[in-house]
């Protein structure tokens, strides 16, 4: 197996630090369920202990991602990206209320599904990369 391109790595650990520090911020270190309680299809407790598990994921494979695992991560963001937009389409007109309640919950709703699809690009990329 050849050497990972520098950028691929540095990609894989921003994308696992974002999934494990970004669901601690959110959830302001598990002491709030406020997310849970706006979206508890994706944001619940556990939902985001899996983000968690998602993130330590991408870090444990940053040095030598395999490709077919690349494609795996991206088909996970694509997921994540569906229920963000079905939510949007859903209660996006919620945003402003829940902005003037906690509007540290309201921003993590309106940015994730944009973070996940930029991740998700990435990881396909990267398994195309990797294939050859």
């Amino acid at each position: 197996m050849t050497d990972t391109p520098r950028y691929l790595t540095l990609g894989f650990i921003a994308s696992g630090l974002v999934n494990v520090f970004g669901a601690l911020i959110f959830t302001r270190g598990f002491s709030s369920n406020a997310l849970g309680e706006l979206y508890p299809e994706v944001c619940s407790r556990f939902g985001m202990v899996v983000v968690i598990v998602w993130g330590l994921a991408y870090l444990a494979v940053a040095r030598r991602p395999p490709a077919m695992l690349c494609f795996v991560f991206a088909i996970e963001k694509a997921v994540y990206v569906a229920s963000w937009l079905y939510w949007m389409l859903e209660r996006g007109s919620e945003l402003p209320a829940i902005w003037s309640r906690d509007p540290l919950s309201a921003t993590f709703l309106a940015i994730y599904g944009i973070n996940d699809l930029a991740f998700g690009v990435f990881f396909a990329r990267c398994g195309l990369k990797l294939r050859n």
